[in-house]
């Protein structure tokens, strides 16, 4: 046991750091463990996805019984968590647009049902089963379309806003969605990915896409003089 002087504190955003991690000087470091102080070295580069590339750089160059370690490797788990959290992500929001194609599906079979006659009249002034298809699917991919372009648009500006959305809505309520001491983390992160933005904006597409097939195709097998003669 060494008594200290606490000069100030740190917030890392970390619980498990702000817990039980402490600074102190290298020589009253090296006085307490009776050696040179330093067990290692910290190196910071620009890009923190380059650090396994760089680890592996340095200890080509090292003497033996020198290790060089990278974040990706001290951290393992957490980052295994994070991606099978991400997929799962992913998996739910793909889930959550599948249900929203299903719905505009059963419109567009509820539009084909209501203008039957129209179709109808159509097809007798010459109109061909692939054109009456083509209606349909342009007024389906436009609305994919549009609810992707939208979707994506409000996503985007929530994820870039979430450090201040989230701190607003918890002293509305007075509740915190994240208590450190269960998730480790004081605050909601936020870091958007254009790949990953571009990933669901073209998902969202081709299942909005995909859901306009049947209607069409059921639109352009409509008989004109059937539908004629029942209504």
């Amino acid at each position: 046991m060494r008594q200290f002087t606490v000069v100030g504190l740190f917030s890392s955003g970390h619980y498990e750091y702000d817990a039980s991690l402490a600074f102190v000087n290298v020589q009253d470091a090296a006085r307490i463990f009776r050696d040179s102080g330093v067990s290692g070295v910290r190196l910071r580069i620009k890009d923190m996805q380059k650090a396994p590339e760089v680890a592996v750089e340095l200890q080509s160059q090292l003497p033996s019984g020198v290790i060089a370690s990278d974040w990706t490797r001290n951290n393992r788990t957490w980052f295994a968590a994070v991606q099978t959290e991400k997929r799962m992500m992913f998996l739910i929001l793909t889930l959550i647009v599948a249900v929203a194609a299903f719905n505009l599906l059963s419109s567009l079979v509820m539009a084909v049902k209501d203008k039957r006659s129209d179709i109808a009249i159509l097809r007798t002034l010459g109109a061909t089963p692939a054109e009456i298809a083509r209606i349909f699917l342009v007024q389906g991919s436009l609305i994919g379309f549009l609810g992707t372009g939208l979707g994506v648009l409000f996503g985007v500006l929530i994820a870039y806003n979430v450090d201040v959305i989230v701190p607003f809505i918890e002293n509305l309520i007075g509740l915190q969605f994240l208590p450190e001491q269960i998730y480790f983390i004081s605050s909601l992160p936020s870091n958007p990915q254009v790949s990953d933005i571009v990933i669901i904006a073209v998902t969202s597409l081709i299942l909005s896409f995909l859901a306009t097939l049947y209607p069409s195709w059921r639109a352009s097998r409509l008989q004109p003089a059937q539908v004629l003669r029942h209504d």
